[in-house]
C-alpha cells in the first residue's frame, strides 16, 4: 500500500485489515477518532507505536507526555504542522511495512 491508497482508504467504514496498529491509529486519527487512535497506538509496543503515540499526545496538547513518547520512539520532538507530521508518519510507516513483507 502506498500513501495515495492509504488516503483513499479513509473513505471506508474501517481501516484495511493488513495495516499495523500504528497505521490503524493514524487512520482513526484522520477520522477524528482520537480515543480509538490512541488505543491502537498503545497496542503496538515498538518505536513505531511510540512515535504515533507521541504525535497523538502532541495533537491532544499534552506536550510533556508527547515528549516522553518521542524519546521512547527515538525521534526528535516535532514542532511543525500536525498535518505534515501525520503525512511523514504515514510515509515512514508504509515504507517500513514494505520492507517487512
Amino acid at each position: 500500500m502506498d500513501q495515495s491508497q492509504f488516503k483513499a482508504s479513509l473513505t471506508a467504514a474501517a481501516p484495511p485489515q493488513q495495516l499495523s496498529h500504528a497505521l490503524q491509529a493514524l487512520w482513526y486519527d484522520a477520522q477524528s477518532n482520537w480515543a480509538t487512535a490512541h488505543e491502537h497506538a498503545q497496542a503496538q509496543e515498538d518505536t513505531a507505536g511510540a512515535w504515533v503515540h507521541a504525535y497523538l499526545h502532541r495533537k491532544e496538547g499534552d506536550l510533556a507526555n508527547a515528549a516522553y513518547w518521542y524519546r521512547r520512539a527515538g525521534q526528535p520532538v516535532a514542532n511543525g504542522a500536525l498535518e505534515a507530521e501525520w503525512d511523514s508518519l504515514v510515509t515512514a510507516l508504509l515504507a517500513a511495512s514494505l520492507t517487512q513483507d
